[in-house]
């Protein structure tokens, strides 16, 4: 019957709403498991963002710390390599332009720390101020003891003048290494040709003693200004009279003994031309007097010929006036 026929068909159709409402609530619960997981998600990802993003600032923190602390290293502090040249890795260690090169960086070091007290690190500058204290003082404990025995050498390194510059700041050093040259220098250890006199005229006699101890020092002259050739702290030309002077005073007693005697022994083997001959002399000694006097201060040797310069004048007027 047709209402029977309806009833079917309603069904089939309720049945298919079923399927449908069965499709839609799968559909539902699968679109809400999706929201949640993409909740999930967007809320992990947030926090990874934070924490790349905290990682990334602390990464640019670091980096800048390294940095930072790579200009400090390299403005206010020394490599260890850099200690280890200074200091000398054994007491045999040779010197080197290197030496010199660090030497100038802690002393720029020093010099740098007022821009460290300007921003309020005393105590970063003090610590640095000592470490550089430390290292330069035996760098220059070094630097003498090395400059000691390139004066005992024949052979003297060319940095022996920038080593004796370096020691200014530290005055008793300096005047040791001097001291020491002196020593080495000292003239008396060259050969003497007239310690016998035989039967050379008394004139000849001197003159050759006089041409003696003129003859080292020019080149002893040249040798002193190379060695103060590089010392800023002092009149290079004053240093080397002065250190000259000292060089020549281990000949002044020969001259002065072998003179004295030309002078006063002489009188009855000149006889009347005794007078000439001390007036002679007197000039001879004046002249190398005036001479020596141009290259060195007016130290002993200076004063031992002018000695005998008076010495001679007074004997050639007590000469002549018994002449007479």
């Amino acid at each position: 019957s047709v209402l029977q026929e309806f009833v079917t068909a309603l069904r089939d159709v309720k049945k298919a709403v079923d399927d449908i409402h069965r499709e839609v609530s799968a559909t539902n619960e699968v679109c809400v498991d999706v929201k949640s997981r993409l909740q999930a998600t967007k809320s992990e990802t947030r926090h990874l963002i934070h924490q790349t993003t905290s990682l990334q600032n602390r990464s640019n923190k670091l980096h800048m710390q390294e940095t930072v602390a790579e200009a400090f290293v390299r403005c206010f502090q020394l490599t260890p390599d850099e200690v280890a040249t200074i200091k000398g890795s054994t007491r045999e260690s040779p010197i080197t332009p290197e030496f010199f090169t660090i030497l100038d960086k802690t002393q720029k070091i020093r010099s740098n720390t007022k821009y460290l007290l300007q921003t309020g690190h005393q105590n970063t500058a003090l610590d640095v101020v000592e470490q550089m204290n430390v290292c330069r003082e035996a760098g220059l404990e070094r630097l003498y003891r090395w400059c000691q025995g390139q004066c005992c050498s024949p052979d003297p390194s060319p940095l022996l003048t920038q080593a004796l510059a370096a020691l200014q700041e530290r005055p008793v050093l300096f005047n040791l290494v001097v001291e020491e040259w002196v020593v080495v220098e000292d003239l008396e250890e060259h050969h003497d040709p007239y310690s016998c006199r035989h039967m050379t005229p008394p004139l000849h006699y001197v003159g050759d003693m006089l041409a003696w101890v003129h003859q080292p020092l020019p080149s002893e002259r040249e040798a002193a200004q190379s060695l103060f050739a590089k010392c800023s702290n002092l009149d290079p030309t004053e240093e080397t009279r002065s250190t000259v002077a000292s060089v020549s005073e281990s000949v002044c007693r020969p001259p002065r003994t072998r003179i004295e005697q030309t002078i006063v022994t002489d009188q009855r083997r000149e006889g009347g031309k005794k007078p000439v001959m001390l007036y002679k002399i007197s000039n001879l000694l004046r002249f190398y007097h005036n001479t020596i006097l141009q290259v060195t201060d007016a130290g002993l040797l200076v004063a031992t010929l002018d000695e005998l310069h008076q010495l001679s004048y007074k004997m050639f007027l007590y000469q002549h006036c018994r002449v007479k």
